[in-house]
């Protein structure tokens, strides 16, 4: 229930502060003069769209802070799955800065406006006339039933079971379509990937092959080079072999006279025999080399086909190439294996798609069962509200399945006897969609534990003694929900329990909203007014208070 509401600098309002009554609130004034403006201030606690263009002073802030007692009211659990902290009085509230950055707390602590909706819907329940608009569309029409039914536990179980299959049906898809695409590029990516097996890529080093090719083509002036250097090193006359073995032979005969000769004929020795050694591996290396043609036919082979290879591939050595085949072979094989997982898949999505069908089903029968009684309830409140002849029914079809499961309804209406029922949106009257609007509110407040509902101008359109109707029904939900209505009818504002009276004040600089408490004689004076005009006459205050139930 909202004990408080404090508006600061919002609109045409500089300062306000109420205190509600428990009951009916009722709301009036002239046309203009800011009715609505307590509307917007407690949209932006149910976490509407703030602007800075709202403010009265464009130097300040806006505040709009509400006070709700919620000690009657099983929310304990959703405060503790926001993390947020409990407390049996909570005070909700919204900052604008000049600047248009907007702040939102609940009891002091900061948070997102998706916390503060989550938590103002279990508070407040606010009607405008958009509300009654959207009372043709089939979702609304539903979303009825199911508050009526009170089967919110349902359609989240069925959310929940519909959101796990669309993933695995998405999953299937998405597999099904890169099955479909890899399968044209299959038989290709094949034909690639045996082409690059054939050619034994692991077994090649092209580096090697390149320098033995190299090698191989220049033989002969390699044979000739190394013959020279052989004739130098031990093949002629005065070659470095007999040159330094004759050395070593003169340096013999005189270790006896000096150790510094002895140590370099040592290491005379030592070049010797290292020199011994290299032109060893040189007469191998000129034994062994000939020139090999088909040796290199073969090295060319092999390299035209890896050069092919690369520059098909787009690649630029051999190694790009051997990921370039690892990555051909992993598509051929998982279109080879493609089966098992699209079966497997498939098995999923069917699994989740019984599984959604078992909620859905389960959701449909409660719906079914809902809609009986709904719609006694409210062709009885409809008769009460002066439409005796109106009559609902309320439709029902089975749909594929969607977000919220698989029915369809639609409201049925007819305000003649004698005439069948039609959709509501092409046959009510702006003053029947109201009343049925009120008979659903009322019917509802009973399902539910919403402490506070406000009503904008839902007595559109009607009049006379079925303006009485609806403030009789309005009275009656006063007792057992804390109800506002904004209402030009005096037949409603007689009924309130306390009444505000919201006008223009031009006494300042600027033009400012006004919202006060009537007290009797205030009610009167207004109540008789709305009844005959600015100068009410005496049968116009006598009405008023009859309509009060002042004698």
């Amino acid at each position: 229930m909202l004990k408080n509401l404090l508006i600061k600098n919002y609109a045409l309002i500089e300062h306000t502060e109420i205190d509600p009554d428990k009951g009916l609130n009722i709301i009036t004034g002239e046309t203009g003069a800011g009715k609505s403006i307590m509307l917007g201030a407690l949209g932006l606690l149910k976490g509407g769209r703030a602007d800075s263009k709202a403010l009265f002073d464009t130097d300040k802030k806006c505040v709009i802070e509400g006070t709700f007692n919620i000690s009657s009211y099983k929310l304990k659990s959703t405060f503790k799955d926001l993390e947020l902290d409990y407390e049996k009085v909570t005070i909700l509230r919204r900052e604008i800065t000049p600047s248009g950055k907007s702040r939102a707390f609940i009891n002091d602590t900061p948070v997102r406006l998706d916390v503060m909706k989550k938590i103002s819907e279990k508070l407040m329940d606010i009607h405008s006339q958009h509300d009654t608009l959207q009372l043709g569309s089939n979702i609304y029409q539903l979303n009825l039933v199911d508050a009526y039914g009170q089967l919110e536990k349902k359609v989240e179980h069925v959310f929940v079971a519909y959101k796990e299959y669309r993933k695995t049906a998405q999953s299937y898809q998405q597999l099904l379509d890169e099955y479909n695409q890899i399968k044209e590029e299959f038989e290709f990516n094949q034909f690639q990937l045996k082409e690059l097996d054939d050619a034994d890529l692991d077994d090649i080093d092209q580096t090697e092959l390149e320098m033995e090719l190299e090698k191989l083509e220049n033989a002969e002036n390699i044979k000739v080079a190394l013959n020279t250097v052989l004739e130098a090193l031990s093949r002629s006359d005065f070659s470095a072999d007999s040159s330094i073995y004759s050395s070593i032979t003169d340096l013999n005969g005189l270790t006896d006279y000096s150790k510094k000769l002895s140590e370099i004929r040592d290491r005379l020795d030592s070049c010797h025999i290292e020199l011994r050694d290299i032109i060893s591996e040189i007469e191998g290396e000129e034994d062994a080399l000939f020139f090999d043609q088909e040796r290199i036919f073969m090295i060319k082979e092999t390299l035209d086909t890896v050069y092919g290879l690369q520059q098909k591939h787009r690649v630029q050595d051999l190694q790009e190439l051997i990921e370039k085949r690892e990555s051909i072979r992993s598509k051929v094989d998982k279109v080879e294996s493609f089966d098992e997982a699209l079966l497997e898949a498939e098995t999923e999505k069917k699994a989740a798609y019984e599984a959604l069908m078992e909620i859905a089903e389960t959701l449909s029968e409660a719906r079914k069962k809902a809609i009986i009684p709904l719609t006694k309830e409210l062709n009885k409140t409809l008769a009460d509200l002066g439409m005796p002849n109106g009559l609902i029914e309320i439709d029902h079809r089975v749909t594929e399945p969607t977000v919220i499961g698989i029915d369809e309804v639609e409201v049925l209406f007819t305000a003649n006897k004698g005439r069948a029922p039609q959709a509501l949106r092409e046959v009510a009257s702006g003053g029947e969609f109201s009343r049925l609007m009120l008979a659903i509110k009322y019917i509802l407040a009973s399902k539910t534990s919403l402490p506070t509902i406000i009503f904008d101008e839902i007595d559109t359109g009607i009049s006379g003694e079925i303006a009485i109707k609806v403030g009789s029904i309005m009275e009656e939900m006063g007792k057992s929900h804390q109800v506002f209505t904004i209402s030009h009818l005096p037949q409603i504002a007689a009924l309130g329990s306390k009444h505000y009276y919201v006008y223009k004040d031009h006494g300042g600089d600027s033009t400012v909203s006004k919202i006060r408490t009537l007290d009797q004689n205030g009610r009167i004076q207004e109540i008789a007014q709305m009844i005959g005009g600015a100068q009410p006459s005496e049968g116009a205050i006598q009405s008023a208070k009859d309509l009060i139930g002042i004698k």
